[in-house]
């Protein structure tokens, strides 16, 4: 299992939000470029990033983003406000490594389809297609978590299943930017229902403790945020356990 480190944008500014909550939000003073360069100067390879305003509609960090990435050789696992398949090819043309996509995904019954017809010719298409599933008490929720899907969460797996789509990055709401644990009960029911998916746990994560925990099932990766800004995780005990992580595939 993989660590990725997550970095929350927000009007060109580092930032956590508690439970989805822009009014719950925690600035840190570093820069969006600062953070990636930190991260790669201690052998870390990809990151996650989620844009805020991007959720909302507004896409004016993509840009620094993009100047950024072209300046690294960093893999960007990228989310935020994607709703179409024209914005899922500009991004991975702009040299994002994985779109996230998750609203337009929920909300419009055919964006799926066309985005595994769109993509089926290329290259790797469904590892560069990252599902998002945000639960809480096992409803999905959408529209910055605002909404609530009528769609059960496994029959929405079996769908993105059936599509050819297989990587999915599940948070728990009720645990995310809270320190308190990671979502294992519900991994684990994501994983006895469909054992073959490539899962990304996401939210909760408050120490190596939780990273071990998560380790134990076939998790794929994790992403950790908050618990590496409040200093509970440090960038050199992520180096290490990744380097382990890739030595042990």
């Amino acid at each position: 299992m993989y660590i990725i480190p997550a970095i929350d944008i927000l009007d060109g500014k580092v930032v956590r939000l508690r439970e989805g909550d822009y009014a719950q939000k925690t600035e840190y003073n570093i820069s969006l470029a600062e953070m990636i360069a930190k991260y790669q100067s201690n052998g870390t390879d990809f990151i996650h990033i989620i844009d805020l305003n991007g959720a909302k509609g507004d896409f004016s960090n993509q840009q620094s983003l993009f100047e950024i990435i072209k300046k690294t050789e960093m893999k960007v696992q990228y989310g935020g406000g994607i709703r179409t398949i024209e914005q899922v090819n500009h991004l991975l043309d702009a040299g994002i490594h994985r779109v996230i996509v998750g609203t337009q995904a929920i909300t419009n019954p055919d964006f799926l389809r066309e985005l595994s017809m769109a993509f089926a010719k290329k290259d790797d298409y469904a590892n560069r297609i990252v599902i998002a599933i945000d639960v809480l008490d096992e409803v999905i929720k959408y529209s910055g978590w605002m909404e609530s899907s009528p769609i059960k969460l496994m029959d929405y797996v079996d769908k993105c299943l059936n599509l050819g789509f297989f990587r999915f990055l599940c948070t728990d709401i009720n645990k995310d930017g809270k320190l308190e644990g990671a979502a294992i009960d519900l991994y684990k029911k994501l994983l006895e229902h469909s054992p073959f998916i490539k899962l990304i746990a996401s939210g909760g994560v408050s120490s190596m403790d939780d990273i071990k925990a998560l380790a134990k099932f076939d998790i794929r990766s994790v992403v950790v945020g908050k618990a590496i800004y409040e200093d509970r995780i440090s960038i050199e005990e992520i180096k290490e356990w990744n380097l382990k992580a890739l030595s042990s595939i």
